[in-house]
Order: C-alpha cells, then structure tokens, then sequence
C-alpha cells in the first residue's frame, strides 16, 4: 500500500510468494495529483482533477472535455500495465503548469527458475543504447536506475504526460527498479517529463522522489 504526503493509500498486491513489507511509502512535491487508476474509482478520480484545473468554470467545455477522455484513457493504460499509483504534476511556475508525472508499477515474482540480478537487468537495459543505467543504493534497498529519452516519429508518450495517448513527444524519462524485500516481485517508478530543455533539474527532483521510498509493515524495514 502506498501512502503519499496527502494521506493518500494504496494497497499493493499480495500472493503466496510475497512477504511483508505490504507497504511502502513515498512523498511526492506539492501540487502532484494523485489519479486513481483503479476502474472503480478512476472517473470520481479524473473528475476531481478536471474540475480542480478548470476551477469549477465551464468557460472551455470542449477542452474540458477533452482533457477528461484523455486522463481516462492515460489511467487506464496505467491499470492495464500493472499500475498501482499514477501521479501527475500540477505544480505551477507562475502561470505555467510544470508536466511531469510518476506511474508505480507492480512487477510480479518471474516464473523463470532465476531471478536476473539487478546487475544483469541494468545490462539488459543499456545493451540497445537507449538508457544510461546503474545499480544504486536507495533508502529502501539496491535499485536499477535507468535515464532515456523518449519520443519520436515511432515511440507515443509516456503515461501519464499531458496530450493524447497517441501523440509523440520528445521526453526524459527516469526508471527506477528494486527487489520487494523477502520475495520476487520488484516494485518500478516511472517518471516522465516532456521538459527536456532542464532535463538534468528534473532528473534531480526524481532522483529526490525516488530516494523517498520506504517500506512499511510486517517483516519489512521501517513503520
């Protein structure tokens, strides 16, 4: 379950392979929104958000509109790949929104007799010349870290940025994958920004978000 400076939980999956901790938490910056994914609650979720942008005014119904099909449409991309959390950035720099956003995903204990090391994952990951990686110490324990960059005439844009799900834009985006403690299973953060011009500022805050992570619960370290 994950718990966010507002409050917020979400419950990570559980099966006979996972041990506690059941929990994490992670702090994100002041105005990141938080879109439940979950087919449920997603449009209480989407809504709330919308009409947080717009302020309760109907003067743009058609933008409005179309911002709401596209959030809905990000959120459930986001649940169909093994979402738990998808964070958007609201944070304003004077009359401009700074887009970023942060999807946690869940990945399940491999069916394969081993389990790759973080090291064999980071190589996996640079072997095409796509992404700077490295294996690093995190709070919550080792984690692969891998810098890219996205968008172009062949790749569409990372969930949960601004636009239409189909459309293409250049962007950094910043993985970061570690172990769940006692099990298989790994818990990844994606965060994407279409900022590419402060790229490395960006980076920094992700980096920042990233080191926030902490388990909780059960056999798990922390609360």
């Amino acid at each position: 379950m994950g718990v966010n400076d507002n409050g917020e939980t979400m419950t990570m999956p559980t099966s006979s392979r996972m041990a506690p901790p059941a929990d994490y938490r992670i702090l994100v910056p002041e105005g990141w929104f938080r879109l439940d994914v979950d087919p449920e609650r997603r449009e209480r979720s989407v809504d709330a958000l919308v009409n947080r942008q717009f302020d309760g005014t109907d003067s743009a119904p058609h933008i409005k509109r179309q911002l709401r099909q596209d959030l809905l449409a990000q959120a459930a991309a986001a649940f169909r790949a093994g979402g738990l959390e998808l964070y958007l950035s609201m944070q304003q720099a004077g009359p401009l929104t700074i887009p970023a956003s942060l999807l946690v995903t869940f990945l399940p204990a491999s069916s394969h007799a081993t389990t790759p090391s973080l090291e064999e994952v980071a190589a996996h990951l640079a072997s095409g010349g796509q992404a700077e990686t490295a294996v690093v110490e995190l709070a919550a324990g080792t984690a692969v870290r891998a810098r890219r960059a996205t968008g172009g005439p062949h790749q569409t844009a990372p969930v949960g940025l601004p636009g239409k799900a189909s459309e293409t834009l250049p962007s950094v985006t910043l993985d970061y994958q570690l172990p769940v403690p006692g099990t298989g299973a790994h818990l990844l953060m994606t965060f994407s920004t279409p900022l590419v011009q402060i790229a490395d500022a960006m980076v920094e805050l992700f980096d920042a978000v990233a080191g926030s992570l902490t388990w909780t619960g059960g056999d798990g370290t922390g609360e």
